[in-house]
């Protein structure tokens, strides 16, 4: 393939960004033409009222998360450990109180980055040619030609192209995406049953103007098979100066209104941790099923499902089709790490 020849990526979430940055570095033409209004897929960080960056999507890597760690050092990123000294609590019933207990602190902890998950998002794209992203521009169809592909968006545009990596989840493709020729049965009958990792997940986050809870020595973690908030944790910033907690809703919630939602969340902070909890700067939820994410109800039997099946590894329409979504990796499919492994693994055969 020639270098100048281009290559668009469907998808501007992790893997597609990191893709289209490595294929940059190896003079590729990339063009990244993503379905929503802004970049970053599974990774949405927003500011509280103190400006306080909130993740309501991925949060947290590790130690083992070889790949994604060698990516946030060469963009000049840095992590920090997730905070997590003092009192944990953990509800069995909503009748008794809480159990107190104490996590030691991790030899290898969680981490997050500094300034927010959506600086790694920013800083790829900052990386890209200013023309390589096309936003609100979703592909309808994908068909193969005979020196490459056309894919078609869904106000009636085509864009030429001479290969395409779809860095969507494989359900979406199944649900969204219409291919011609036809893709293999056996591609086919997988594809709409990976498991999108975070589909269907409520993500809450909270600001606060101090950070009271550490004040009265607990750590900020909670677990809970009574309330309405599943998982929690401290989202105090880097610096130490601006404060919070993000976590889990049950799936339940999903149902409600986020004004309800806000409501019972607040409800049982204060009975865990006192009146000051009913006083946030800011809060925020998000659902985590929207056509970007989610086309339908997921038949799931178990958790990642498919994910790094060897069928999504493979090329098809003769080597113009490649699939690159974070399920897709051979390890550690559903997280960033993956989305990185998948990239990697695309760009490496160009």
């Amino acid at each position: 393939m020639s270098l100048d020849q281009r290559i668009i990526i469907v998808g501007g979430g992790l893997s597609g960004l990191a893709l289209a940055y490595l294929l940059s570095k190896k003079s590729i033409k990339i063009t990244i033409l993503e379905a929503s209004e802004r970049l970053g897929g599974r990774i949405q960080t927003i500011k509280g009222a103190a400006g306080t960056p909130l993740e309501l999507g991925a949060t947290w890597f590790s130690d083992v998360h070889a790949n994604l760690l060698a990516l946030i050092g060469e963009l000049g990123l840095k992590k920090y450990p997730q905070f997590s000294k003092g009192i944990s609590l953990f509800q069995t019933k909503s009748f008794e109180p809480p159990q107190k207990f104490f996590v030691p602190e991790a030899e290898t902890p969680s981490y997050r980055l500094v300034g927010g998950t959506q600086m790694l998002i920013d800083r790829l794209a900052q990386k890209l040619p200013d023309d390589a992203v096309l936003l609100n521009t979703k592909v309808k169809t994908v068909k193969e030609t005979t020196n490459g592909v056309v894919l078609e968006t869904s106000d009636g545009k085509t864009v030429e192209t001479g290969k395409v990596v779809i860095c969507i989840p494989p359900q979406l493709v199944a649900k969204q995406i219409t291919c011609s020729p036809k893709l293999p049965e056996a591609l086919d009958a997988v594809l709409p049953n990976v498991q999108t990792w975070m589909a269907g997940a409520v993500k809450f986050t909270l600001e606060y103007s101090a950070p009271f809870w550490r004040n009265e020595g607990y750590s900020g973690m909670l677990y809970s098979h009574a309330g309405i908030i599943t998982e929690m944790y401290d989202h105090t910033n880097f610096e130490e100066n601006k404060f919070g907690f993000t976590g889990f809703l049950g799936g339940g919630a999903a149902s409600y209104t986020p004004e309800i939602r806000k409501e019972f969340v607040l409800r049982q902070l204060s009975e865990l941790l006192g009146e000051q909890a009913l006083r946030p700067t800011a809060y925020f939820d998000k659902v985590w099923s929207d056509e970007f994410i989610l086309d339908g109800n997921q038949i799931i039997q178990r958790p990642h499902q498919y994910n790094g099946h060897l069928l999504l590894q493979q090329d098809y329409m003769n080597g113009k089709l490649f699939f690159a979504a974070t399920e897709t990796a051979a390890e550690f499919p559903g997280y960033m790490e993956g989305a990185v492994i998948a990239a990697q693994s695309i760009a490496a055969r160009f």
